[in-house]
């Protein structure tokens, strides 16, 4: 009989593990919080009643009880997603236990399943690490479970075994079910980390140039497809080499982290910044005409030139740099030609006497002029 018993109750362990890595993997971009909005709670909470009612299909039945480990899927709801989430599974669960049969276990299993849901609720509001709230959760639906199931079952030496495998059980399915929790939200996390930290520049926080790739690429087809403007510029920092060779290299780092700074604040919330590699940097301006990616550039271009760069010795030094550029339906026809017009500008600005805005040709000039 104790074999059947525990074999049962690891298929439920089985079970109880398979859905919570699902669900883990499947919602890591939105995992459950006590801050989660009202329709994720209630999701949640009827998953977890779904998976209790799972549970209870794969019960076993001893003197008229079933016992299985539904009570699992409610501690972690509760703990994770508080009040609502808890109710709406124990809810789903009363609901399938009288479904199987309006029997005195089913009212029993109904004050178990309350008792759990309130003891867990209590616990996750006091003052207490993690690991301890959840060891005094599954220790309080253990005691709850003993002190039914000892009313239930009068035979001691059947009730001792099956209280001690059931605890067992019990605990071992808690800590695996909570570990596995965390160790995916963690995996996701270092996932995400990693992921940002490949598309951002680690010294100025902004793109960096694989990132100013992919965006540029989706960018220029929407522009081309909805026939709106998009200009590009292209800006590098005049003579930064003397910055590192007179003051090293960690001052000229501080200079990018300002400049980067510079440029955030002056463009607008939506264009994209991004840090192509040395002291070259890039902004690609959304719905821009020329004439308006000409302004932005010469409001940069003067910010920079009047901003005091203050090193890391507290000497504060100034700096210029050369813009070069670009705009679809007016520069260029195709939105793939705005790198190399913005690259080309740029050169253009750098040996006409640097510290200035300039164009792929005379022409756009003159018009800006205009």
């Amino acid at each position: 009989m104790i074999h059947i018993i525990l074999k049962e109750l690891l298929s439920n362990f089985a079970i109880l593990i398979s859905a919570i890595f699902l669900y883990t993997q499947s919602t890591s971009s939105t995992p459950l919080t006590l801050t989660s909005p009202l329709r994720s709670k209630f999701i949640v909470g009827m998953l977890g009643g779904i998976l209790s009612n799972i549970l209870m299909l794969y019960s076993i039945e001893i003197n008229q009880t079933f016992i299985d480990l539904r009570h699992i899927p409610v501690i972690m709801v509760t703990y994770y997603g508080g009040a609502i989430p808890a109710i709406i599974t124990m809810t789903c669960i009363i609901l399938g236990r009288f479904l199987i049969g309006f029997t005195m276990s089913a009212f029993f299993a109904f004050a178990l399943i309350i008792l759990i849901t309130a003891a867990t609720l209590l616990i996750i509001r006091l003052s207490l690490s993690k690991k301890k709230k959840i060891f005094l959760s599954i220790t309080a639906s253990n005691i709850i479970f003993a002190a039914f199931i000892s009313y239930l079952l009068p035979n001691f030496d059947r009730l001792f075994v099956l209280i001690v495998s059931y605890w067992i059980i019990s605990y071992f399915a808690g800590f695996v079910s909570f570990y596995t929790v965390e160790f995916v939200r963690r995996s996701h996390r270092l996932l995400y980390k990693y992921k940002s930290e490949a598309a951002t520049d680690g010294l100025t926080g902004l793109h960096n140039v694989r990132r100013f790739d992919e965006t540029f690429n989706v960018i220029s087809t929407q522009a081309e497809e909805k026939g709106e403007s998009l200009s590009l510029l292209y800006i590098d920092i005049d003579h930064f080499k003397k910055v590192n060779d007179t003051y090293g290299h960690k001052e000229g780092d501080q200079v990018l982290i300002n400049l980067s700074k510079i440029l955030k604040n002056t463009v607008r919330p939506y264009d994209i910044v991004s840090r192509n590699g040395g002291e070259e940097f890039t902004i690609i301006l959304l719905d821009c005409p020329l004439k308006r990616a000409s302004d932005l550039s010469e409001k940069i271009r003067s910010a920079v030139k009047n901003y005091s760069f203050e090193l890391t010795t507290g000497q504060a030094i100034s700096i210029t740099v050369s813009i070069g550029v670009a705009s679809y339906n007016e520069t260029t026809e195709r939105p793939s030609m705005l790198i190399e017009e913005a690259d080309q500008a740029l050169y253009r600005a750098k040996q006409t006497g640097r510290n200035k805005v300039s164009f792929s040709s005379k022409e756009s000039e003159e018009y800006i002029k205009v």
